[in-house]
């Protein structure tokens, strides 16, 4: 009964003591250094101000509100501790709008737990079987039925909240989210980025002033004259496919000698090999990619492009290319629904979209049918839209290679050696080597029907599969083994693009930076087509060779990769830290305070920008492809 003579006698010193415990459990996860005596100083005050506000108010139940505030900081903690898992920051706010998705990602949001994250719910689940004991229900009524002295709580309360406002203060003007949360608090971080967001809004560069030459000057290019390339393929198909979670350094990789992605080997080594590419996704990942390749725009700051820019009329590679003569579509095995995508295909003008209904649901992987599914009735479809006179544009979008990479035994392609065996790395690695297969048989299938020899074809990676922040420590062994070195975050983020351009391309491997940003000027320039009157943010690979990519959600805010070092920035950019791009060694001397300074100010344009456009046309959309009766696309989907 010593738990609830406690509570009975002290909640407010008891339900401290719990929550910081929880509050050092969360620190300990998310922070270099762990819990530390910052975390007294920061987080006690904050529960401090709250349990004030209960004895001064509360003369009933005020267990029971003790308890609310225990509950709900506790689910704040935990999803502190889940959301660093996957995307190595502080989760705010913005994530609620998100908080529906959960249900419908659940493997592999409950692949993110740690055994121990669980013990932040032990005292709510041990108070819990108290409370089923009637006589226990009727002693903690009693709690609090004496008034606290109003002196000492507003002393109390004015102490902690001083003491809130110079943990906040110091900290506000820090650009890294992580390193600003662990000024402030996690719990004082969390208030403020409310108030913050609320109060400053971000400076909206008046349209008239974002042209083009502005956003190439901030990105240090001057386009040619005569660009090299333009209209090599025009006329030409353009098949875009995305590979879920496929990393660059798969390619070539061996493991006891074992090929992993031989296929995929051999696409990089008989076509363009863009090995220093990097992936420029948010919070949506998946559905970013497919926002950033066809719009050639940076994501939103905090939330995804489906949820900030969806009720946009946004300018797309899909509505450039049908103003040019292209039929458009795009494959996904999941619903048309599932990340909004219902919205976001028709702000990018797509004029057909084949999902789960075209697919089924048989040979069930990950979040639909498999990529051999995917692939084997696309290719169907391909070859039709190829009999018709019009060029066309098509994006497919493989997943059975999604986190958390349980792929059935019945799609075992390899023996995985048993150090990999139940290891993240190991079902990454498999689940690779599957899609692997799947693609090799996709692109046979491709040269077998005359569409390989009549289309450019781009293969690129959507995002990051192993995030550094979800990896134990004996997959960071694994990692290292396979790397050769320690895996670090040049690593995570870098994905192939694989060009295959016929009468262009050749065996090549190319080292200057690009990112899925640079897809659509890329593509445009080989198709003959001017982006003359469309603004982009990104630049054409094969007329450029120095780049500057901005980074966003992943990395603190500030963070960029050039063309020989990724930057992260500490406080600000003189406390920064540069990792090299070939080995992710710090480099000293790897960025510049005005390339820090011009990514900052890309983002500004880009956001400035998308907020200025008009709303889309919400009656015009894609066709159903898996309908039979279907009628023309509305001829506004292509302007």
């Amino acid at each position: 009964m010593s738990v609830i003579r406690a509570l009975r006698n002290r909640p407010f010193i008891f339900f401290t003591i719990i929550l910081l415990l929880k509050g050092a459990l969360a620190w300990f996860v998310v922070f270099d250094d762990g819990p530390s005596w910052a975390t007294v100083v920061t987080e006690i005050p904050f529960f401090w101000m709250v349990f004030c506000v209960i004895e001064w108010f509360a003369t009933k139940r005020k267990f029971l509100y003790y308890m609310i505030v225990n509950l709900l900081l506790t689910v704040l903690y935990f999803a502190v501790l889940m959301y660093y898992k996957y995307y190595g920051v502080i989760v705010t706010y913005h994530a609620l709008n998100q908080a529906d998705k959960v249900t419908k990602v659940g493997d592999s949001t409950y692949s993110l737990i740690d055994p121990y994250y669980l013990l932040i719910f032990l005292d709510i689940i041990i108070i819990g079987i108290f409370m089923l004991r009637p006589k226990t229900v009727a002693k903690l009524k009693n709690i609090g039925m004496r008034k606290a002295n109003r002196r000492v709580l507003l002393g109390a309360f004015s102490l902690s909240a001083v003491l809130c406002i110079f943990s906040i203060w110091p900290n506000h003007a820090s650009m890294n989210e992580i390193k600003k949360a662990e000024g402030m608090g996690i719990l004082n971080y969390e208030v403020y980025t409310i108030f913050a967001d609320t109060a400053i809004d971000e400076e909206l560069i008046d349209k008239k002033d974002i042209t083009q030459e502005a956003i190439d000057r901030q990105k240090g290019i001057q386009p040619p004259l005569v660009p090299a390339y333009f209209g090599a393929d025009r006329g030409k198909n353009l098949i875009v496919i995305q590979m879920e979670s496929f990393q660059n350094f798969l390619i070539g990789l061996k493991i006891d000698g074992q090929e992993i992605t031989p296929n995929i080997n051999k696409l990089a080594a008989e076509n363009f090999h863009y090995d220093n590419f990097y992936t420029s996704v948010g919070s949506g990942t998946t559905s970013d990619a497919e926002y950033v390749v066809n719009t050639s725009l940076y994501v939103p700051r905090h939330e995804p492009a489906i949820q900030n820019y969806v009720d946009k009329a946004l300018p797309s590679l899909p509505k450039l290319l049908a103003s040019n003569g292209y039929a458009t579509a795009t494959f996904h095995t999941n619903e048309i629904s599932f990340w909004n995508r219902t919205e976001l295909y028709k702000s990018l003008g797509w004029q057909k979209y084949y999902d789960k209904k075209f697919y089924g649901n048989d040979d069930h992987v990950a979040f639909g049918a498999s990529d051999e599914v995917l692939f084997d009735k696309t290719i169907d479809k391909l070859e039709e839209m190829d009999r018709s006179e019009q060029p066309f544009y098509a994006m497919i979008l493989s997943m059975s290679a999604h986190h958390p990479f349980n792929l059935p035994e019945r799609k075992y392609k390899m023996d995985l050696p048993e150090r990999f065996e139940g290891t993240l790395v190991g079902d990454y690695i498999r689940s690779q080597n599957y899609a692997d297969y799947a693609l090799g048989q996709f692109v046979e299938d491709l040269k077998a029907r005359g569409l390989w020899d009549d289309s450019v074809i781009l293969f690129y990676g959507d995002h990051q599969g192993l995030s550094l922040y979800a990896l134990n420590n004996k997959e960071k062994d694994l990692m290292k083994e396979v790397m050769g070195r320690e895996y670090g975050y040049t690593d995570m983020f870098n994905v192939p693009l694989i060009m295959h351009a016929p009468g262009v391309t050749y065996p090549a491997k190319w080292e200057q930076t690009g990112g899925q940003i640079d897809i659509l000027p890329t593509a445009a320039n080989l198709l003959g087509v001017s982006l003359k009157d469309q603004i982009h943010f990104g630049e054409d690979l094969l007329n450029q060779t120095t780049n500057l990519l901005p980074m966003r959600h992943f990395l603190p805010t500030g963070s960029f990769i050039n063309d020989t070092s990724m930057f992260l920035p500490g406080i600000s950019y003189e406390d920064g830290t540069n990792y090299s791009v070939i080995d992710n060694s710090v480099d000293a001397n790897g960025s510049t305070e005005d390339q820090y300074n011009r990514a900052l100010k890309l983002l500004n344009l880009s956001d400035s920008y998308v907020k200025q456009l008009p709303d889309k046309d919400p009656n015009v959309g894609p066709i159903d492809g898996s309908q039979e009766n279907e009628s023309e696309p509305a001829a506004s989907a292509g302007n």
